[in-house]
């Protein structure tokens, strides 16, 4: 059975970090691609970033560029992001997803399970 736990979330000043991380199970987790995305309070469902199964290819939305990085570690079977200098923007539930395939895309079809979020605030 396919599990994906997100942890890492809280409150962080604006120009703060947090690092969030996906602990994945259930299957061969080196063999598909992982996407980090996010909810806003009253907005839709935002891709943040992705990376291709052995992380060789990644992508980043305009609005994280710079201040975010995602990486994976295939011999713990997790997925990271690091935010950096963060914005009261940036708050949000941030979920990790599975891909279908060895890519990491902005489709939200090619995912076909969710870890239950972590809520990121980030407030003076």
């Amino acid at each position: 059975q396919v599990h994906l736990v997100e942890s890492g979330g809280g409150l962080a000043q604006p120009g703060g970090s947090l690092r969030l991380s996906c602990a994945a199970s259930g299957f061969t987790f080196s063999n598909y691609g992982m996407t980090w995305a996010r909810r806003a309070p009253g907005k839709g469902l935002e891709w943040v970033s992705g990376i291709w199964a052995d992380g060789s290819d990644t992508y980043y939305e305009d609005s994280v560029k710079g201040r975010f990085t995602i990486s994976r570690d295939n011999a713990k079977n997790t997925v990271t992001l690091q935010m950096n200098s963060l914005k009261p923007e940036d708050t949000a539930v941030y979920y990790c997803a599975k891909s279908i395939f060895i890519r990491a895309t902005r489709e939200v079809y090619e995912y076909d399970y969710w870890g239950k979020g972590a809520l990121v605030t980030v407030s003076s």
